[in-house]
């Protein structure tokens, strides 16, 4: 009875078992891209693939354009926004009051009580 791993024979960081004359690579260019801090970095895309505009730079992080005279500044930092913000966004006060109202008529109603304008009765 055989005994052992079954990925005998192979090692760490070792390709896949196949034969080359099968596998063709897709046909790719490079893009070139440059950060304000003067770093290059050039990627490699398949032809078909739409081109960024911009590209996160390995080095510092900032964004890279592909104008190497004119590289793109510092993106804005938004600030952090509370679950609450992004909903007042997307709804008005009237909005807010007439879904609380459903809430509680909706609560009332579980619990066998009485709908009343009033709060607490």
């Amino acid at each position: 009875m055989p005994s052992g791993s079954a990925i005998r024979g192979s090692r760490v960081g070792a390709g896949p078992a196949r034969p080359p004359e099968r596998c063709e690579p897709a046909p790719r260019r490079s893009v070139t891209y440059w950060c304000a801090n003067g770093h290059t970095v050039t990627i490699r895309l398949a032809l078909e693939a739409e081109t960024p505009e911009l590209w996160d730079c390995p080095h510092c992080g900032l964004p890279a354009g592909q104008d190497p005279h004119n590289p793109p500044g510092r993106r804005r930092t938004e600030p952090y926004k509370t679950h609450l913000a992004y909903v007042k966004e997307r709804r008005s006060e009237a909005d807010a009051e007439a879904l609380l109202a459903e809430a509680l008529a909706a609560l009332r109603q579980r619990r066998g009580e009485q709908s009343s304008n009033t709060p607490g009765g």
